[in-house]
């Protein structure tokens, strides 16, 4: 995958070095959980004129600058420099903790606005949008601003590969990061941090499914909703859901047409044997089956099984392929990862990568409980949005690329 992919859940991952270098921005707002970095259009500005606010996604700890920059930039569609080359101030937006709640982070994109209003030279409206998870903050803010009857001033919300309708994570991934850390986490702080991640409160709100146990476990496709995201899902319903007043646009790094990823249904996926774990995990299938088994030596199995489930794993979606401080280990590369340095020993890697946040997930056209929709051709009347594109082929989540830049473009030129 691209460098330029925005990677675990929604951050930009630019290069290690990134914070050595001198910084691109032009000047940075300090916000009350968060950080602004403003990229205007022209030398010789000292505020904003038009501006697109753009936030973070979801990863550990604060955002960084130059992090979030590179990703943007170094990749094959130079987004932020063309935003500014057509006469736009980039607004990046980053959270001191990209794993707190959303509704925390909304209050950060609130400030933001009102900071990118009282800064802005002209009365050019706002275009405010986000990243994957940012794009849940961002929506949410919106929504609780005009609720409030406070105007955001805001012209166009955009959201990129974001997790409207919910985000996919293996159910047997989840439980063999919590298994792993339950059992060897103490030792070891790595084999902690993805347990602790998954367990964070925007993992609970973004995913449709989520486990906390590494315990045995047999879970409906109606059931798993954890009530973290049951009372996020009440808080955006109770400011309307959807911010009023902007042009609603987003852009899918999934296919719109039904054409999946090619990840076989309950194939073998991971598959470990060693002298302190045991373990093995299936991509998700339809029917009745056994997701994930694993043991430690000496000790009885721990399974997952599932019922009713749509092919989540191989459907059409924005791609979840790294991880940071993993490197190439996310879903089920990441649980070999672990195994690996459990058993000091390599794993049966089948399938590294699967899909994280479904194309109607992104689009906001169906829920992904839904096989048929999951592999249908997306319907625009369907959509809450009032226009989107998706991508041609499934790649990584959040990936900049030439074609969904472009499209962006073009949009925004329009307002």
């Amino acid at each position: 995958m691209s460098n330029s992919v925005v990677s675990f859940w929604g951050s930009l991952p630019g290069s290690e070095s990134a914070s050595a270098q001198a910084s691109p921005w032009d000047t940075e707002w300090e916000l009350r959980g968060g950080t602004a970095w403003i990229f205007y259009s022209s030398s010789d500005q000292s505020a904003v004129r038009r501006p697109v606010i753009l936030a973070d996604g979801f990863a550990p700890g604060p955002s960084n600058g130059q992090q979030l920059f590179a990703g943007l930039e170094n990749g094959d569609y130079p987004f932020i420099s063309t935003l500014r080359d057509n006469g736009f101030d980039v607004v990046l937006m980053g959270f001191a903790d990209r794993s707190a709640s959303i509704l925390d982070n909304a209050e950060v994109a609130i400030e933001c606005v009102r900071r990118t209003i009282a800064d802005r030279e002209g009365n050019a409206p706002l275009t405010v949008g986000g990243f994957s998870m940012g794009g849940l903050v961002t929506r949410y803010a919106l929504a609780k601003m005009e609720w409030h009857r406070e105007q955001h001033e805001t012209a166009t919300y955009l959201s990129y590969d974001t997790p409207h309708r919910g985000a996919w994570l293996p159910l047997g991934v989840q439980v063999f990061a919590h298994f792993v850390r339950e059992h060897w986490g103490s030792a070891n702080p790595l084999l902690s941090m993805y347990s602790d991640l998954i367990n964070s409160p925007a993992a609970r709100q973004m995913l449709r499914w989520h486990m906390e146990t590494g315990a045995d476990a047999t879970l409906d496709v109606g059931a798993g909703q954890d009530q973290e995201r049951t009372e996020f899902l009440t808080a955006l319903e109770r400011v309307g859901g959807w911010p009023q007043i902007p042009r609603l646009l987003g852009v899918a790094n999934g296919t719109g047409t039904g054409v999946g990823n090619g990840i076989p249904a309950d194939d073998t996926a991971m598959a470990t044997e060693g002298p302190e774990l045991s373990g093995r995990l299936h991509a998700q299938g339809s029917g009745s089956q056994t997701v994930a088994r694993m043991a430690k030596a000496d000790q009885n199995p721990v399974e997952i099984r599932t019922t009713g489930f749509p092919e989540l794993d191989g459907a059409p979606g924005g791609l979840f392929p790294k991880a940071p401080l993993l490197g190439d280990a996310a879903n089920f590369g990441m649980a070999a990862m672990l195994a690996d340095i459990v058993n000091k020993q390599s794993s049966e890697l089948t399938h590294n990568t699967s899909t994280f946040v479904p194309t109607v997930s992104a689009v906001a056209s169906a829920d992904i409980d839904d096989h048929a929709a999951l592999y249908g051709k997306v319907d625009p009347e369907s959509s809450s949005l009032h226009d989107f594109l998706c991508a041609t082929a499934n790649e990584g989540h959040t990936v900049m690329t030439t074609e969904l830049g472009e499209w962006i473009l073009a949009r925004l030129q329009e307002a």
